[in-house]
């Protein structure tokens, strides 16, 4: 009896770890699992003591690699990590796959599926490569230094030989594109809201007011990570021009590379109504997101083709609008206006933004009908549903399984 093909989702985080990731992949591999699919998820060991390497759960078989956790603040460490994670992952899977099955490949670490590629060849496996960044353009993007362009050549070979490249949005698509890939292999899936979170009605219902001292203020939230994609500075000129505002107040909840220089900027300007709460667990993540009047989403000029925060539809499944900061031309900007669920401004114009709150602030008509509109804009594009129908005709479309002499010829741009 022929055994089922199998698909192998292969990324550092999954449950019970809570990076955006590790949810994603969570909410995609058990909704797979239980349509019948035989699915594996390797990952890595999280912190928690006595985690088994081996264990299934919600019919998702998890295997987990150990390795180094030193995290984030370090390059040093980050490289160890991911170093350590591909050479386990890669020993998992060249043990584990055979012919017939499908890995896919997340970005985290950032290239392992140059690695994968070859391995995917070798083993007659089909490949997809699921980008939720674009390495290494996007370091060069934030740090300024072209040495990790290095590995684009390498990385786009492995793209072309890939079965296809799951993206999430249109900007990504056109630079996928651009690198040579075929666009018959290029499908766009938008990530969704993460599992739980639901609109709430009032956001001055949430307890969490009270205990951080927002209660009876028009609240501009920023939740999620602080790192050096979200142009965050132009935020806090927005509030500078709201300090003398009283029923305004700002939160950042969250950590990541820019906290410690927000907050000296919000200390040397004397921001007394800008208030900072670290990362939130997972369990409180719908009452987090419900707590802003009003969610604050940003983007680096120039990053806009190698990420998309998909924080956009949980902010949506919370009912609640968007202020997004960053290119107009981007595809954020173009959805939070074109679906009515929110206001977008240039990092220019924080005049513009600081007017545009002011006006929300005191019209309760306009935040409802916001609200409303995001509700609309989550129950059409940001629920898993609509992932899962993708994800399923993707894996039972019969894509062809690779090898040398299906390849297509390789690019070096």
């Amino acid at each position: 009896m022929t055994e089922q093909p199998r698909v192998f989702f292969v990324n550092r985080f999954y449950w019970p770890d809570e990076p955006a990731t590790a949810q994603l992949l969570t909410d995609l591999a058990e909704a797979l699992a239980s349509t019948g699919l035989a699915v594996t998820v390797i990952t890595s060991s999280p912190r928690e003591p006595k985690c088994p390497t081996l264990e299934t759960r919600n019919g998702v078989e998890i295997l987990r690699v150990r390795g180094s956790r030193w995290g984030r603040r370090s390059l040093l460490g980050r490289s160890a990590d991911f170093v350590s994670f591909s050479v386990g992952a890669l020993r998992l899977l060249s043990a584990r796959v055979r012919t017939g099955d499908t890995v896919v490949v997340m970005t985290d670490p950032p290239l392992l599926g140059i690695p994968a590629s070859r391995l995917a060849r070798r083993r007659g496996v089909r490949l997809v490569h699921w980008i939720q960044d674009v390495y290494p353009e996007i370091a060069t993007a934030v740090s300024g230094s072209k040495l990790p362009l290095l590995f684009r050549a390498a990385r786009n070979r492995a793209w072309h030989r890939a079965n296809r490249c799951i993206v999430l949005g249109t900007d990504m698509a056109r630079f996928v594109a651009s690198t040579g890939v075929a666009k018959e292999k290029i499908l766009i899936c938008p990530n969704w809201a993460p599992a739980g979170i639901a609109p709430v009605a009032e956001p001055s219902a949430s307890n969490l007011r009270a205990h951080w001292n927002l209660a009876g203020k028009f609240v501009v939230g920023y939740s999620g990570n602080l790192g050096r994609v979200h142009d965050l500075e132009p935020a806090l000129e927005v509030a500078t021009a709201l300090r003398n505002e009283p029923d305004i107040a700002f939160v950042f909840i969250g950590d990541g590379a820019q906290k410690p220089s927000l907050q000296t900027l919000v200390a040397d300007r004397l921001l007394t109504h800008v208030f900072f709460q670290p990362s939130q667990p997972r369990d409180r993540l719908a009452e987090t997101l419900s707590l802003p009047d009003l969610h604050l989403v940003t983007l680096r000029a120039g990053c806009e083709p190698f990420v998309f925060p998909s924080k956009l539809y949980g902010i949506a499944a919370a009912g609640r609008p968007v202020l997004f900061i960053g290119p107009l031309q981007s595809e954020l900007a173009l959805l939070v206006q074109s679906n009515g669920f929110g206001i977008a401004v240039s990092r220019e114009d924080p005049a513009g933004a600081a007017d545009a709150i002011r006006r929300l602030c005191r019209d309760a008509g306009h935040q409802a009908a916001l609200r409303s509109a995001a509700i609309r804009f989550w129950e059409a594009k940001g629920q898993l549903n609509h992932a899962i129908a993708i994800w399923s005709s993707l894996l039972q479309s019969g894509m062809p399984l690779a090898g040398p002499a299906a390849l297509p010829p390789s690019s070096g741009k």
